[in-house]
């Protein structure tokens, strides 16, 4: 169905950019978390893998875990492994530990759960996490009897949950290619903007590679303030002009049925254009249809995960487009286009019924994909989407993928030797006149990451 893909792509490829543009102008003052300076990059890893809720961070989260919390988390990460499929020891019989919440019940309660399956965790809980740097010590030692804050909890869940993917060498594996040239390596990963707990952790190969890299580059850095500034003053109406004085009084009408259908105020969205009320409502139906929360798919976005890695590990991030030219992109499209993205999003949210394949139903299908690293599976899913040519998907693709490809040939021809790692939309590495046909038209052999090195 023609329709359909142009609310999928607008939602997939500009979502990150147009939650943050439109967001805070609702959002409550900004609160601050409660958690310890060293713990800031684990913490940033354990909020992927969905074991345990963001809001911890704002109660209580240094203070002594309750049994609740503690039950939560432990349920969750016991279904993050779980999730692995890995074979059960026959008449496996659990060893009985105290219940309450010291470091060495927690250190227990994890054990139990690894010891469940074939693996080789010996018969010492604490000696297997030390050994697996689960359990880290300090002057005071490793504290076994003290009882555990909500942040030594999760930080210990954290770490288990990464070891153990580690050790079995699972983890998402990514839609990913390689490219050498000159001295000058490139690893390239399409993304998808959103993303769920489920495509978490990531392939120790994968991440490997990215620490490896000098640099990341995106397509935009979404964590450039005054980029992020520019986006929000190009998506909002100037000099006293609203919405409803821009697009038809049909158009307006199914506008103010889909904000009250959300539960939003009017006057709050009055001041933004077409193309940015078309981007923000698509995220809001995706989010429906996924059953996921908008700000969780967000935050789980592979450019997002990336970004915040390399914010956290100094990284220099180079931008291949950046936050103005997007926005410079989105604001070019004429008033017709604009007013057609906005109606093709309100009546796929007025009527559901009328889309053949559901935003949600594609966004797992690809991430699917993505985690299995099944890059002719994404290929064909992606490609089989009829898309109309119009404004709108060109200036998503063509002349956009080939700039991105010459600023990548750049890198691979310099003398200045370096290593790179590319994040940018799958959908820029898939379709026909994508990056990886432009590098290939000018003579550089692609390869796929996971491919067996040729002998």
């Amino acid at each position: 169905m023609k329709k359909m893909i142009k609310g999928a792509f607008a939602a997939l490829f500009a979502t990150m950019l147009m939650l943050t543009s439109i967001v805070p102008a609702q959002a409550e003052e900004p609160k601050t978390p409660d958690i310890s300076a060293w713990a800031i990059g684990e913490l940033s890893e354990g909020e992927k893998y969905g074991i345990f809720p963001m809001e911890w961070y704002y109660d209580g989260f240094r203070t002594e875990i309750s049994k609740e919390r503690l039950d939560a988390l432990l349920a969750k990460t016991k279904d993050k492994i779980a999730a692995l499929g890995l074979t059960k020891r026959e008449n496996y019989t659990p060893e009985d530990v105290s219940l309450d919440t010291s470091r060495g019940n927690i250190i227990n309660e994890l054990y139990k759960i690894i010891s469940q399956y074939e693996l080789p965790v010996g018969d010492s809980a604490v000696a297997y996490m030390q050994e697996r740097s689960i359990l880290r010590g300090s002057a005071k030692g490793v504290e076994l009897e003290r009882n555990a804050t909500t942040q030594d909890a999760v930080i210990f869940a954290t770490r288990f949950v990464r070891d153990t993917y580690d050790q079995v060498q699972a983890g998402s594996k990514g839609v990913a290619w390689k490219v050498e040239k000159n001295g000058n390596k490139v690893y390239l990963l399409g993304s998808v903007h959103v993303g769920t707990p489920d495509i978490y952790p990531m392939n120790k190969k994968l991440l490997t590679a990215f620490y490896e890299a000098d640099a990341l580059l995106v397509e935009a850095n979404l964590m450039d303030m005054e980029g992020l500034q520019y986006f929000t003053e190009a998506s909002m109406l100037k000099d006293g002009t609203t919405i409803k004085d821009v697009v038809s009084q049909k158009t307006y009408e199914k506008l103010l049925k889909v904000i009250e259908k959300y539960g939003e105020p009017a006057e709050a969205f009055a001041q933004f254009k077409p193309w940015t009320l078309a981007s923000y409502f698509a995220n809001l139906s995706l989010s429906e249809s996924s059953g996921i929360p908008a700000d969780i798919m967000a935050n789980s976005g592979i450019d997002m995960y990336f970004l915040t890695n390399a914010l956290l590990s100094q990284k220099p991030v180079i931008e291949l487009e950046g936050i103005k030219a997007q926005a410079d992109m989105f604001d070019g499209l004429s008033p017709e286009a604009q007013e057609e993205y906005l109606v093709e999003t309100l009546d796929s949210i007025l009527d559901p019924d009328s889309i053949e394949v559901k935003e949600g139903d594609l966004v797992k299908e690809w991430l699917g994909h993505w985690n299995k690293g099944d890059i002719k599976g994404f290929a064909e899913s992606f490609n089989t989407q009829e898309q109309e040519s119009n404004e709108f998907n060109s200036m998503l693709f063509g002349e956009r993928d080939k700039n991105m490809s010459e600023k990548i040939a750049k890198l691979l021809e310099s003398d200045e030797k370096g290593t790179y790692f590319v994040v940018v939309g799958a959908g820029h590495f898939l379709t026909p006149q994508s990056i990886l046909f432009h590098l290939k038209e000018k003579g550089y052999t692609v390869e796929e990451f996971y491919s067996e090195p040729a002998n």
